[in-house]
């Protein structure tokens, strides 16, 4: 199979796990169900992706390094999120918000700690940088002056790079680092300030889905790392609305005959006929 079908088929194996985890949380509210669902659907979907790519041969070493830094770590920062999630709310005290704040702010500080040990190759990754990609995310290649993992030697090396595992780290750093923003903002009543808007949406809730997914999609909201549900949770309380069981619009969005993109296809139309209908005045 060549390398550009099996990224297809990656990109189509990670919206679905998006779609299947966001399905999780509008099922319970709570994170350790949550993290424990959420955990055998990632689980699943690694192992799939393990099957197609340990045995694939890419074409030349751009795409090995493509798929190792930018797309597996997609899915690897996911496992590592929601065990994150697991180990903490599973383990979080009984206590008042006093001893809650506490908790949470002592997980802040381990973070903290993790980016100054990992200071040099964290300022390689956010510089976007390229001079050691050829080292670092190709099979069985490694560059020792660099920090490595502990287990490094124990990882599957058909399936591993020496540095794919610590972009992962990253994202799902970035993310738990929201999560306990969120959770201690909470804590201080600050999460439940509903913030008043004039705005209400007025067209059909289909079309604000179809709209939402596309800006989504584009990672237009926090670079990407960020839920969809909870970019709809947004959505819905600034322009009080229920958008209901959207996973399922989306799913009938994706397939219905005239295409998928019905309402941006009007936007683009409607916005393009009034620059025409102004012109020159």
């Amino acid at each position: 199979m060549v390398t550009k079908t099996i990224f297809r088929k990656i990109a189509k194996l990670h919206d679905d796990l998006e779609l299947k985890i966001n399905e999780v949380y509008d099922d319970d509210e709570d994170m350790v169900q949550v993290a424990e669902k959420s955990l055998l659907l990632i689980d699943e979907t690694i192992r799939k992706l393990k099957e197609m790519i340990s045995t694939h041969e890419f074409k030349n070493m751009a795409e090995e390094v493509y798929f190792f830094k930018k797309l597996k770590p997609q899915f690897i920062s996911k496992f590592i999120y929601y065990s994150t999630i697991l180990d903490i709310e599973s383990h979080k005290p009984s206590a008042g918000n006093k001893t809650l704040k506490k908790y949470y702010e002592a997980e802040q500080e381990k973070l903290k700690v993790f980016y100054v040990e990992q200071s040099e190759f964290y300022s390689y990754y956010r510089r976007e940088a390229t001079y050691l990609d050829h080292k670092i995310f190709v099979r069985n290649s490694y560059d020792l002056k660099m920090k490595l993992s502990f287990g490094f030697y124990n990882f599957d090396t058909s399936f591993t790079t020496s540095h794919d595992h610590m972009i992962a780290r990253f994202i799902a750093n970035q993310q738990f680092d929201k999560y306990l923003k969120k959770q201690l903002g909470n804590l201080n009543d600050n999460a439940s300030i509903k913030t008043l808007s004039p705005l209400t949406w007025s067209a059909s809730k289909v079309g604000l889905i179809e709209l939402v997914f596309a800006l989504y999609q584009m990672r237009c909201f926090n670079s990407g790392n960020i839920e969809l549900s909870e970019v709809i949770k947004f959505v819905e309380k600034s322009l009080d609305t229920d958008l209901g069981n959207f996973h399922k619009t989306i799913f009938e969005i994706r397939n219905r005959k005239q295409g998928p993109t019905k309402f941006l296809n009007l936007v683009s139309d409607h916005l393009s006929q009034h620059f025409i209908n102004t012109d020159g005045e």
